[in-house]
């Protein structure tokens, strides 16, 4: 069984001092606060900015030495498509260097849009980005579900990247849930499912979203299934708004534990 890691994508946010953080807190105090009550975060200020080893060193310092980070890809390699990757791969590899060398470096998430089509172009794009961080733990999570193929399976589980696995609106072209396993650890994203708000809302008003236990259900057999064929797990939810995802994170995570 899988070693499983419950937690929330970012940790930084206003909002959150009241339903999570105590009154007052300072948030240069969030990260170990927070690690006090999850054992990893998704951090995803590096799709906005690349990451700095300084800062980086920093959260390092912040947790104890279980405590595992996963870190979104910087957008100028996922979003705003160069013909080569290669200068923005070294420069973020060099920023993550911390969790590296401290061995708390869970994953590297790629996450690519909606308009990054199935095509021969795009396919080349994401061989060559895959090899800039070869040696590191990768996963890929497609918006699109052109890229649900077979063939696609079969790539990434013989370069051992992991296909994450996302709960979203059920809306024409987006993923399903899904429990394929393509490396030796899995990633499950939950983004919550508001539809009105999933194509004309922001970063905060799409992922507008709290679970309900009936929804949250639905995933252990799922979960299961994965934790049983896998090292390690990570659980992430992004519905960040109002603190929406702390709330389901606890709870999954004694639906789990029941």
């Amino acid at each position: 069984m899988a070693n499983i890691y419950i937690g929330t994508s970012g940790y930084s946010y206003k909002d959150w001092v009241g339903p999570f953080y105590p009154a007052k807190t300072k948030q240069q105090d969030f990260l170990k606060l927070y690690a006090n009550e999850f054992n990893t975060v998704e951090l995803n200020f590096t799709y906005y900015r690349q990451p700095e080893a300084k800062t980086i060193a920093g959260m390092v310092e912040a947790t104890h030495e279980d405590f595992l980070f996963t870190i979104k890809a910087y957008q100028g390699l996922t979003h705003e498509i160069s013909s080569d990757p290669h200068k923005e791969a070294i420069q973020f590899r060099e920023g993550i260097s911390p969790l590296i060398e401290t061995s708390k470096l869970g994953a590297v998430l790629l996450q690519f849009p909606y308009h990054f089509h199935y095509t021969d172009e795009n396919r080349r794009y994401l061989q060559r980005l895959c090899s800039e961080f070869e040696n590191l733990p990768l996963t890929i999570e497609f918006r699109n579900s052109e890229w649900l193929k077979e063939s696609v399976y079969e790539t990434l589980q013989k370069i051992d990247i992991a296909l994450a696995s996302v709960d979203e609106p059920d809306l024409p072209k987006l993923l399903k849930p899904t429990d394929r396993v393509t490396a030796h650890f899995s990633y499950i994203r939950f983004h919550g499912r508001n539809r009105e708000n999933w194509w004309t809302g922001d970063n905060r008003t799409r992922y507008d979203y709290l679970y309900n236990d009936q929804e949250l259900r639905e995933w252990i057999p799922r979960i299961k299934s994965i934790a049983g064929r896998v090292k390690t797990l990570f659980i992430f939810f992004n519905n960040h708004q109002k603190g929406q995802a702390v709330v389901n994170t606890q709870r999954l995570k004694k639906l789990l534990e029941e």
